[in-house]
């Protein structure tokens, strides 16, 4: 029992010491630094380019890169240089890592149809970062991994059989975090800052709504939303469509400045 007393205060002084917010507001646990967070990000890209085809198409690579670079500028207060990688792979996919690390595979560029959509998954996956997703995951499995010592204690404690099924039922066993990266609300919240940086960046806002649908087309019938980490294609839908009361004018803004085309011939 003094075991699982120090055990669960350990775990309230770490989260309560670690607490921040959002960007849009919502309170995060982060536990580690930018620099340890940045470093698994490096270490991580490092490891997918050994694994991954890179893709030596001077065309593809001239358009994501254009794309990737007119959003990484509208960052706020950053002087980061971003690492972009195309990669080859039928894969309907990109992702952000901390420290600057940019993934595109080609088999997005199949449905993205323009300069616009692909910059609606960049300008999301970018939000990732920069709203620290990366850390609140990693932290609440560093978290988690102390809430199973806890319930493992307790459980045992009282004498409880098929203790894997309560832990489970609680959450602790199955670490859904590691499998499915983000949850709901951090995809949202990427949803939201990737529209807003769009927009920012000179690309149309509206187009978040039409790659989303094409992605919809592409994914087939959906399961219901509760069984996924991931919004539902109508709901995340809905979401952008709210938004573009608030990022159209960010957009009209940005077409006044002077911007690299990134058109692109497929």
């Amino acid at each position: 029992m003094k075991i699982l007393v120090i055990l669960f205060t350990a775990l309230l002084f770490l989260s309560g010491c670690a607490t921040h917010q959002s960007p849009t507001g919502r309170n995060q646990v982060l536990l580690f630094s930018s620099e340890e967070i940045e470093l698994m990000g490096a270490s991580s890209f490092e490891h997918i380019k050994r694994q991954e085809t890179i893709s030596h198409n001077a065309e593809q690579n001239r358009y994501v890169n254009c794309v990737a670079d007119r959003i990484t500028a509208v960052l706020p207060g950053s002087d980061l240089s971003w690492d972009v990688i195309v990669f080859e792979s039928e894969q309907v996919n990109a992702f952000a890592l901390p420290g600057g690390h940019i993934g595109v595979y080609t088999g997005l560029l199949q449905v993205a149809e323009n300069e616009h959509q692909l910059a609606t998954v960049i300008g999301h996956e970018v939000a990732h970062v920069i709203a620290n997703h990366s850390n609140e995951q990693v932290s609440r499995a560093q978290l988690s991994g102390i809430g199973m010592q806890i319930a493992d204690a307790a459980l045992g404690a009282g004498g409880i059989s098929n203790k894997e099924l309560y832990m489970a039922a609680l959450g602790l066993g199955a670490q859904v975090g590691f499998i499915l990266p983000y949850g709901r609300e951090q995809e949202s919240e990427a949803d939201i800052m990737g529209v807003e940086l769009m927009a920012r960046a000179g690309f149309d806002p509206a187009q978040s709504i039409e790659l989303w649908l094409n992605m919809a087309k592409r994914g087939g019938e959906q399961g219901p939303e509760l069984l996924s980490t991931h919004p539902s294609h109508g709901h995340r839908i809905d979401d952008l469509t709210k938004m573009q009361q608030q990022v159209g004018p960010l957009y009209q803004a940005s077409q006044s400045a002077d911007k690299n085309s990134c058109h692109f011939m497929k």
